[in-house]
């Protein structure tokens, strides 16, 4: 997979970065999964849509650098049901 070139620096969708700034609450509520966590969002709680429902997740030191879809799952798994025994 390509990475993005320096120059550019990293992505993070500027309605986004208004809200982050603006507003003093520490929940965040996003559907932007390819943001680009950045060390001033550390200690806040995000909550990013999987695509069905938004999930939260705390921000840490070692999150830095990783997008938010990295940490919220898309798939569910999928569980077989017990078949019901015969009398």
């Amino acid at each position: 997979m390509g990475t993005r070139s320096i120059w550019k620096g990293p992505f993070i969708s500027h309605s986004f970065f208004q809200e982050a700034l603006v507003s003093n609450k520490n929940i965040l509520k996003t559907s932007s999964r390819n943001v680009v966590i950045l060390p001033f969002l550390m200690g806040k709680s995000i909550l990013v849509h999987n695509g069905k429902i938004f999930i939260s997740i705390f921000v840490t030191e070692e999150m830095v650098g990783h997008k938010l879809g990295e940490f919220v799952v898309t798939r569910l798994r999928h569980i077989y049901k017990p078949k019901k025994k015969k009398k």
